[in-house]
């Protein structure tokens, strides 16, 4: 077994919906950003590979990954996550795995991502680079400082009823979760650079719809 195949995974269910947290190897992480570095020094090319007009995100910077690069740097560690997630979900094992798109999200001061979901039938989150600190909270009376963190939401908050989840980036975590779970990234205060990698993807259909229960798709 490889040292990849034996990466711990947790997985929350928050409210309904799964989101599973894993650890991105540092190799991952390391050639991912590397990869970044070298696009941003490359006008020509950062400007081609340029997916903010495509995505919701008021951000400095989306960079699509390349199909060369992503095949011989990240497919093997998102494909082994992918099925990971969809065993512990469905006790089911996933053959094909489809990727939609996959890009890398460069977040500096004041920038944020609105709530919002994804295409396909899985997407996910993972971190590459994180300031040293998020800055303070302007509202000292808040419990929670959410800076530069995301927050998923599913349902309403009600009595006896829980819709939010916050998450605090942590270097090389990854989050898999279903496509349609709405989510924001909040800015945050400071000069570094909050850095992550997201995907959408799709499974097997015939797995994908076996989570629906008596429901069919309708021809």
């Amino acid at each position: 077994m490889s040292k990849q195949e034996q990466l711990p995974v947790k997985l929350f269910r928050p409210f309904g919906p799964a989101i599973m947290e894993i650890d991105m190897p540092k190799e991952v992480v390391d050639n991912v950003n590397d990869y970044v570095e070298k696009i941003a020094k490359d006008k020509k090319k950062s400007k081609k590979l340029d997916m903010g007009d495509k995505l919701v995100g008021q951000v400095k910077q989306e960079i699509a990954l390349e199909k060369e690069f992503y095949e011989s740097h990240f497919k093997n560690f998102l494909t082994y996550a992918v099925q990971s997630y969809v065993y512990l979900v469905t006790k089911q094992k996933t053959k094909n795995f489809k990727l939609i798109d996959c890009w890398v999200v460069r977040q500096y001061e004041n920038d944020y991502n609105p709530n919002h979901y994804h295409s396909g039938h899985l997407s996910g989150v993972g971190y590459l680079k994180l300031p040293k600190s998020f800055g303070e909270t302007e509202q000292t009376t808040k419990e929670v400082n959410k800076n530069g963190m995301i927050e998923f939401v599913h349902g309403s908050t009600m009595f006896s009823s829980r819709s939010q989840m916050f998450i605090k980036p942590a270097l090389g975590k990854f989050y898999v979760f279903p496509h349609y779970l709405m989510h924001l990234v909040y800015p945050f205060k400071g000069k570094e650079e909050r850095r992550s990698i997201s995907f959408n993807g799709e499974i097997d259909e015939q797995v994908f719809l076996s989570t629906y229960g008596p429901f069919k798709k309708i021809e």
